[in-house]
């Protein structure tokens, strides 16, 4: 029942988030003890969801062919959502394309810009809204992820070295530091390909990289949190009990496990042994599920019973903070995509002007609960 009961709180307190816009969050955020916390003190519980595309091969969020980017971010407010987690390729940043007009329709202002310009105007409108923003570097070549073989499962590769990665996370985070509202980095998506939590190959020593690439985005703003993901597609944090991690500032660290139906089974046996035990490990660090869901139904195969079983158990961690993958009614251009085709996992509706997932949304508003004050 603790490994049933971890999972069931990754869909916390999606009432007490709308319930929390009375009382304002006043970003930066900075970590105390399990907790994430505000810069007045005021515990903060991430409830957000993944926004992709600006790592896909459109270079551009998804859904600004469908709708007024207002519209979108009036979507995110009216689900309820406190935060975005934004997925971006080392090559959008450093090759800064201009968006492909098709990807852009209902955006006529945005057909001609470049990808970061984009960027600056998503995060602005997010912003405006009081939205969090946690910047993702999700893969380095901009592509669907993710595989073991797709070339993006480290955090370089050939075209893009560690030094190339140092750097970009540098610059975008000197690209936004003036922007409050930008919270946090995620500095690799779902390690994989040979990763490993330490040992003695610096090439595949995930542990060291996330180290240095904590102090190349603390360089550039200091304020902002730093999350950390794990090898095997971020579900197996035990190398964190001997080694965890360190930064040069103090209460930044956030530690990210994903989680789906498939990652420790139908029934999750395997994910307190690898994961939920950082809810209770010492030294305490926040923790964040930086990946979970399921389709919009919540009847697909294993799924539905992963999700019942969320419904059955008693949330009693009220410090986890989660983000649902995705925000994305339709999918981008990419391996095994089709663009434009619906996101079946998706929070928003393909025209992305509504809700797309209302059995997802309601079983996540009748499991909230208020985080610890």
């Amino acid at each position: 029942m603790r490994v049933l009961r971890f999972f069931a709180l990754a869909i916390f307190a999606w009432q007490s988030t709308a319930q929390s816009q009375a009382v304002p969050i006043a970003p930066p955020l900075h970590t105390d003890g399990y907790r994430i916390v505000d810069a007045k003190g005021q515990a903060v519980r991430l409830a957000g969801a993944s926004w992709y595309g600006f790592d896909q091969k459109e270079y551009v969020a998804g859904g600004l062919d469908h709708a007024p980017l207002a519209t979108i971010v009036e979507q995110i407010r009216r689900i309820g959502l406190n935060s975005i987690r934004l997925p971006w390729a080392n090559e959008t940043l450093e090759h800064d394309p201009v968006v492909p007009d098709y990807a852009v329709a209902a955006n006529p202002q945005f057909k001609g810009k470049h990808a970061m310009q984009v960027m600056d105007a998503v995060i602005d409108a997010l912003a405006r809204a009081h939205i969090l923003v946690i910047l993702d570097n999700h893969v380095s070549r901009a592509d669907w992820c993710c595989s073991e073989n797709d070339g993006n499962g480290l955090w370089y590769n050939d075209e893009y070295p560690e030094a190339k990665w140092l750097a970009d996370w540098n610059a975008i985070v000197r690209r936004y530091r003036k922007q409050p509202w930008v919270v946090g980095a995620d500095l690799r998506n779902e390690l994989r390909s040979g990763a490993k939590w330490g040992g003695d190959n610096p090439a595949r020593d995930w542990h060291a990289a996330a180290e240095r690439g904590g102090k190349s985005v603390l360089d550039a703003n200091p304020n902002l949190l730093i999350f950390v993901e794990s090898p095997y597609y971020s579900t197996d944090f035990r190398g964190v009990v001997a080694l965890p991690v360190s930064l040069p500032v103090a209460n930044r660290l956030v530690y990210s496990p994903h989680a789906y139906s498939d990652s420790y089974g139908a029934h999750n046996e395997r994910f307190e042994q690898r994961a939920g035990f950082l809810v209770h490990h010492q030294p305490a660090v926040p923790v964040w599920i930086g990946e979970f869901g399921s389709c919009q139904t919540l009847d697909c195969g294993a799924n539905s019973d992963w999700f019942r079983i969320f419904e059955q158990v008693l949330l009693d961690n009220k410090d986890l903070s989660w983000s649902w993958w995705p925000l994305n009614g339709t999918q981008s251009s990419g391996q095994s995509r089709k663009y434009d085709a619906a996101e079946t996992y998706g929070l928003l509706s393909p025209d992305y002007k509504s809700p797309g997932a209302p059995k997802a949304i309601e079983l996540l508003r009748t499991v909230g609960a208020e985080p610890k004050k």
